[in-house]
């Protein structure tokens, strides 16, 4: 929506009595919200359904609609339902819109509203600072508002204005809307009751039941600092998302295990990343993500947003009642200041202090066995942790030489409920370990699941990609190699299919030219290499390499926005293997899909959001998932990832669906629901 704005700089604004805001420099009622001049048509899903206007300090009403504080807040002075569905509502229940949407908002590009004197855009939440300190309009205003209200001063220069912030005043929510955990000076606290625009969010749809229990989802934005002694280590973390991809946002898949980011123990799968060195990255393509992540640095400074999980109401006891709870004392010791404990501590919002979110399989706390899920801490080695913060925790932990003592609260028969194995290859996921030490790693189950995708679940390629098959018939001699290195294989953790990391300049192919890193192997003298594990495929490989002629066909990937050239140059040091966005283009055919059984509670939610569908402009897009909330169903599962394509529920297909069609499908799953993904890696960093 292109809001059509007075122009201020006219003569008629020297004759009005009221003055022109100083925050978006236009006039408006004192109460009313502030107005803009958008240089490009909003998104309706980033439009307030009351004002008709880009939502200002959006609020999220329990029934999944949002609009502008101060709209909200003279309706419901009024009215006792939402303004949309009708359906009852108090301002109470209302809270901020997640700082995703807040952020997206805030970038909307504006025109500075002195056009005469001034032809400046920037990002919206920049005009005030851009008025108060660098408009040449404004100051010439205020210049002349002066002299009309002192005509004595007339000539003189006003003084200097005051600098102001760039991030807008936010409106403080009133208290009875949500309880938050208490702001630290390490990490802000953000209210998540829904996420972006579009995106379907079963774990936070509430059914009229779950009203009395749930508030809204916490998050929060920390600043995790790295230290690496070879600025040239890989982090050790695979990513998922950019703005050139259903995800939006850069959301961390998972955390290998032994790298700099496990011994750090901070950053866990599902974070977002919002920030890299200062440099804002919520809103750059896959490929810039990578990129900035994969710098060269001895240090670096990451801010990330992480899920903490939903607040309830109906826990206000006072916390520090013991009834029907016992203090138990523990004591874990270290073989060296370095071992993990395997200990995944989290905060609650409805009770202070810090709980066990998870012990890790085979970790130091799983194998003495006294600690549980949800035991509260109360103190480790006798520092007081009531009213403490995971890490302040960790800090304790990671300090102690051998004896770790723990003196715990426990009520009995109120635990989490026991997690499903996920397991991994030798290049896996892992979760890292509270007390900053390299995670514990867990062992997979033999894994059936796995099934080439059916043709009822086939799609056609996503916009932005094209795919080349290509047949190349080379002439050899007989102990000439290929010359070539593989990856990949149906034996991999993603079931991939085979596809080349390198062409060696030794080799036959590298001499023809046409067989390049990346792609996709299909088959070698019309052997199919599509179903073959990682050694079949080497097996075979060598054994047609042997013969004077080769057929090979192979499938060329090809992302239409290209990667940046400069991607290639930064990857020194690191094992190539394809980025995320490259197997988004993968033909159907060519994937393999995993049946994922998920049971919960009548009163849970199943705790992922989901983003993509179909749109009437922008046609048919895969359904990814984009939050997994801890302490929840799909999160106790842990076979379910950040970036996996749900491809069927319950057997029907998603393909052509919309938000709408799919939400009361997974809504109306009250106690189990079968999700079929594929699931690929996330790009390594």
């Amino acid at each position: 929506m292109l809001a059509v704005m007075a122009d201020p700089t006219a003569e008629e604004h020297m004759s009005q009595v009221s003055e022109l805001c100083c925050e978006c420099g236009q006039f408006h009622l004192l109460l009313d919200n502030h107005l803009y001049n958008f240089q490009d048509e909003v998104d309706d899903e980033l439009i307030c359904h009351i004002c008709l206007q880009p939502l200002l300090q959006p609020m999220d009403t329990p029934c999944g609609h949002t609009y502008c504080f101060k709209c909200l807040e003279n309706f419901m002075q009024e009215y006792n339902f939402c303004p949309m569905d009708r359906k009852k509502l108090s301002f109470q229940q209302c809270h901020k819109s997640s700082l995703l949407v807040r952020n997206l908002l805030d970038k909307l590009i504006v025109f500075c509203p002195f056009k005469a004197e001034c032809q400046q855009t920037m990002q919206r939440c920049e005009l005030e600072a851009h008025l108060q300190n660098r408009c040449p309009g404004f100051k010439k205003y205020k210049s002349e508002l002066q002299r009309k209200k002192n005509p004595i001063s007339k000539g003189k220069e006003d003084p200097p204005a005051r600098v102001e912030t760039n991030t807008p005043k936010e409106p403080e929510v009133p208290p009875a809307g949500s309880s938050l955990v208490a702001e630290s000076s390490a990490a802000a606290v953000v209210s998540l009751g829904t996420v972006e625009p579009g995106l379907v969010n079963p774990a936070f749809e509430e059914t009229e039941e779950d009203l009395p229990q749930r508030t809204s989802l916490v998050a929060e934005t920390t600043t995790v600092e790295i230290h690496r002694e070879d600025p040239e280590e890989e982090l050790g973390m695979r990513i998922v998302g950019g703005k050139d991809t259903p995800l939006g946002n850069i959301v961390v898949q998972e955390v290998l295990r032994d790298s700099v980011i496990a011994a750090d123990g901070r950053i866990a799968p599902g974070d977002h990343i919002l920030e890299v060195n200062g440099v804002n990255i919520s809103s750059v393509t896959h490929c810039q993500a990578v990129s900035f992540l994969r710098h060269p640095g001895p240090v670096l400074h990451l801010m990330v947003l992480q899920e903490k999980g939903f607040s309830n109401k109906t826990a206000q006891q006072d916390s520090s009642s013991t009834t029907n709870r016992e203090v138990i004392h523990v004591t874990l010791i270290k073989r060296d200041r370095s071992e993990p404990l395997g200990i995944k501590l989290i905060r609650k919002t409805d009770e202070p202090g810090i709980f066990i979110l998870d012990l890790l399989e085979g970790g130091l706390a799983a194998k003495n066995g006294k600690l549980s899920r949800n035991d509260r801490v109360l103190s480790i080695n006798g520092q007081d942790l009531r009213q403490g913060t995971p890490e302040a925790a960790a800090q304790i932990i990671q300090t102690t030489e051998s004896r770790v003592n723990f003196v715990i609260l426990r009520q009995p028969g109120i635990q989490l409920p026991e997690q499903v194995e996920d397991g991994s290859t030798s290049n896996s996921s892992s979760s890292s370990s509270s007390n900053g030490g390299s995670p514990v790693h867990h062992r997979r189950r033999v894994d059936q699941n796995h099934y080439r995708r059916k043709s009822t679940y086939q799609k056609d390629l996503p916009q932005g990609y094209a795919s080349h098959e290509k047949t190349v018939a080379i002439k050899k001699e007989p102990k000439e190699s290929l010359g070539i290195t593989i990856g990949g294989g149906r034996d991999n953790k993603n079931k991939l299919p085979i596809y080349v990391t390198s062409v060696q300049p030794i080799g036959c192919l590298f001499r023809d030219g046409r067989i390049k890193r990346g792609d996709v192997l299909l088959s070698i003298n019309g052997i199919d290499l599509t179903h073959l594990n990682y050694y079949e495929a080497v097996s075979a490989l060598k054994s047609n390499a042997a013969s004077h002629s080769v057929v090979l066909k192979a499938l060329e990937i090809i992302p239409l926005n290209a990667p940046e050239p400069s991607l290639d140059i930064k990857e020194q040091g690191f094992s190539w293997s394809p980025l995320w966005i490259m197997w988004l283009g993968l033909p159907s055919y060519l994937h393999c899909c995993q049946d994922i059984v998920l049971s919960k509670g009548n009163l849970e939610s199943w705790g992922f959001s989901i983003v993509g569908g179909f749109e009437e402009s922008k046609g048919n897009k895969p359904f990814f998932i984009k939050t997994i909330v801890p302490g929840t169903p799909a999160f106790r599962d842990r076979k379910l990832k950040c970036g996996d394509e749900i491809v069927a529920v319950n057997g029907v297909p998603a393909i052509g669906m919309s938000n709408s069609e799919l939400i009361p499908m997974l809504k109306e799953q009250r106690n189990k629901v079968t999700l079929t993904v594929v699931s690929w890696p996330g790009s390594l960093v």
